[in-house]
């Protein structure tokens, strides 16, 4: 078996911990039983105290551990279908690859879908939460140990989780063709990091297709086995960082209208998969979070093939300041005094260049990583996921975009009232203040 393999079926060190601490316990509690015999002596006290110390202590870690670090358990899909997913990688022979000086390297990106699919069996094996492999999973949790400076046992849960999609499984047969959510991630993310989002968007009739874009997500995994670490860095430099930060969402933007491409070639192509002509691009949403959500509005100006923006708590980066044909969704948790002080100004300008009706929403009880699966796995503090609980930030977070989606993709009628229930809500068109 392979190392990774091993690595798969090893307890967890929180587990380690706990079974450390009742093995040594036990002894000890044994020992205290009173015996008929006569006793040979008092042992010396430190003999007893050190070591039930020490075992209440591995005991007590490795609780908490488990309850802070636990292995993600994503909530079900909430909707009618049940969810296929399924991975492509595509090389883009129009744009050299900027992060390396080969000549012949050329822009590629890894793309995973999630699609409404025909009923699954019970017992069918769901896929993995990271990568498609055990090898794949742990070198994906690595990769994001070392980007965020963790050590890796902190992240050991994540390649043990599974989604509710099934690899590979049959498209429905019934509702297509369906509209397509394209999702760039954050600064550093992956494409699975909003899985519980893109499951359940699946799940009510949506084609969610998530990117990783190499040099800047945290690790990519390219199907010849190489695996390209992130080149993002901070420099120290406001200046400097702010044209590094404009030049990776133009790169993303430019990755999500490559994608869109492919889509739309994909969906001409009667031997592919998912088969031709179940992939709605004419009706395509362009989504992200924190840069990805910069990225999504970058491209939606770009190219008018999509038809509506989602930005997830994403500062806008696009330098253009000319009006969007397509209504836009903001959605943003509530700033701390004193904390990125342009943001809102600058959303909002955004949001008023729209000549169709976009909309902020202020999410009580949020942090920037509520709005992904974070919640599900890192330690439920308020400052650091949000006040929600582990579940119903991800689950939050779709029910307010399939609001949005089903409105301006679906014309299933207006989201306004839908959204105000879930936080402040401030609309606009051109320019023009309107009620929700």
């Amino acid at each position: 078996m392979s190392t990774a393999g091993l690595l798969m079926i090893a307890p967890r060190w929180q587990v380690v911990a706990v079974l450390t601490g009742v093995a040594i316990l036990l002894p000890l509690l044994i020992r205290a039983i009173p015996r008929r015999s006569k006793p040979r002596g008092a042992r010396p006290r430190w003999r007893v105290v050190l070591p039930t110390s020490a075992a209440l202590v591995a005991i007590g870690v490795g609780i908490t551990g488990l309850w802070a670090l636990p292995v993600p358990e994503l909530p079900r899909p909430t909707g009618p279908y049940d969810v296929g997913t399924t991975v492509r990688e595509w090389t883009d022979p129009a744009r050299p690859e900027v992060a390396t000086p080969d000549p012949d390297d050329w822009r590629t990106v890894v793309v995973q879908l999630w699609y409404p699919a025909q009923p699954v069996l019970p017992g069918v094996e769901r896929a993995r939460y990271l990568g498609g492999t055990d090898q794949e999973a742990n070198t994906i949790s690595r990769g994001l140990a070392d980007y965020l400076g963790v050590p890796a046992v902190l992240l050991d849960g994540l390649p043990r989780a599974h989604g509710h999609a099934v690899p590979d499984s049959p498209v429905a047969s019934s509702g297509g063709p369906f509209p397509v959510v394209l999702f760039s991630p954050g600064l550093g993310g992956i494409r699975t990091q909003n899985t519980a989002w893109a499951e359940d968007l699946a799940s009510r009739g949506y084609v969610v297709a998530a990117l990783d874009h190499p040099y800047d997500s945290a690790v990519v995994v390219l199907r010849d086995d190489r695996t390209i670490t992130t080149t993002v860095a901070a420099t120290g430099d406001d200046a400097e960082d702010e044209r590094r930060a404009n030049g990776w969402t133009d790169i993303r933007a430019a990755d999500l209208r490559f994608v869109l491409d492919q889509l739309e070639l994909l969906n001409r192509n009667p031997d592919g998969f998912p088969p031709a002509g179940q992939l709605n691009t004419r009706l395509a949403a362009a989504t992200g979070h924190s840069l990805g959500g910069a990225a999504a509005l970058q491209a939606a100006r770009q190219d008018h093939r999509f038809a509506a923006i989602i930005d997830l708590d994403g500062f806008p980066r696009d330098p253009v300041s000319a009006p969007l044909p397509q209504p836009i969704l903001a959605v943003a948790h509530p700033l701390d005094s004193g904390e990125s002080p342009a943001y809102l100004p600058r959303l909002t300008q955004v949001l008023k260049l729209s000549s169709k009706k976009s909309c902020l929403l202020t999410v009580p009880g949020t942090e920037h990583l509520t709005f992904t699966d974070a919640p599900l796995f890192l330690p439920p503090l308020p400052s650091l996921v949000g006040a929600l609980g582990r579940s119903e930030g991800p689950q939050l977070t779709s029910n307010i975009s399939a609001v949005f989606l089903d409105a301006t993709l679906k014309n299933e009628g207006g989201p306004g009232a839908h959204l105000s229930m879930y936080g402040d809500l401030s609309c606009y068109r051109s320019g023009r203040p309107l009620p929700p």
